[in-house]
């Protein structure tokens, strides 16, 4: 009985190992897959959960199924009026099809940053500086309409793209600096300007109120009167008046 246990023992342990050697185990998580490829060729998708392949002939590279977040930083982009930019990109894009991302480039997270890179150069590259910042809305939509159709060639959907930051050279940015600060100028001198209109019009008003009604500028000076305390007034009067 010892000696027939101990080789069921060793049977048992010996088709363990080669169950190991030959067999592989692979799990697959949430908001992932897994492609499993034999002989170098695709040949299945594994969905979330415990797989089991053969593993003289075949190999599992998991795949991330979430949005993936990409940020294309500090592009030096030349505008249509010939003003050199700094401008950062974010963009987030899923993996759709599996067979196409993987088969279409050796990475296709760099292939991605490629793609946006350049729609942001062909998109800020046909306009002026002043549409740049007065349409930085307009053209994060115009880079999603752009680089939709290259991403999705490579089985990747993109969902939003947004244009970041832009920044200026040095000298630009003091350009910028002084046309802001003379438009507040101007605004503040217009203001003052219409605040001066309105008191010389109020001034206009009371004097024609006041040619066509003397009676009214002695009205106004006893009101002035009654406002006041510890003040002198001396009221003249004209030759003809009685004593």
């Amino acid at each position: 009985m010892t000696t027939l246990a101990l080789t069921i023992g060793i049977t048992a342990a010996a088709a363990a190992a080669v169950w190991r050697a030959l067999v592989r185990t692979t799990v697959v998580y949430e908001g992932h897959c897994a492609v499993r490829y034999r002989r170098g060729v695709v040949a299945e998708v594994l969905e979330p959960g415990l797989h089991r392949t053969w593993r003289p002939s075949s190999r599992v590279e998991a795949v991330d199924l979430r949005p993936q977040y990409q940020k294309v930083p500090g592009q030096e982009v030349l505008t249509a009026d010939g003003v050199g930019l700094k401008l950062s990109l974010a963009a987030v894009y899923q993996v759709a099809d599996v067979r196409a991302a993987l088969a279409a480039a050796a990475s296709y997270q760099q292939a991605a940053y490629l793609v946006l890179q350049l729609a942001l150069r062909e998109v800020v590259g046909a306009r002026s500086i002043d549409e740049v910042l007065s349409q930085r809305g307009e053209i994060g939509a115009q880079l999603a309409e752009v680089a939709s159709g290259p991403l999705a060639a490579m089985g990747l959907r993109l969902q939003s793209c947004d244009v970041k930051d832009v920044m200026f050279p040095g000298e630009l940015r003091r350009v910028f600096a002084q046309v802001a600060e003379a438009r507040q100028e101007g605004l503040a001198a217009l203001e003052r300007a219409r605040g001066e209109t309105a008191a010389l019009r109020n001034l206009a008003n009371a004097a024609r109120a006041v040619a066509g009604n003397p009676a009214l500028l002695q009205l106004r000076m006893l009101q002035a009167m009654e406002a006041s305390t510890g003040h002198t007034f001396v009221i003249g009067r004209s030759e003809g008046s009685l004593p």
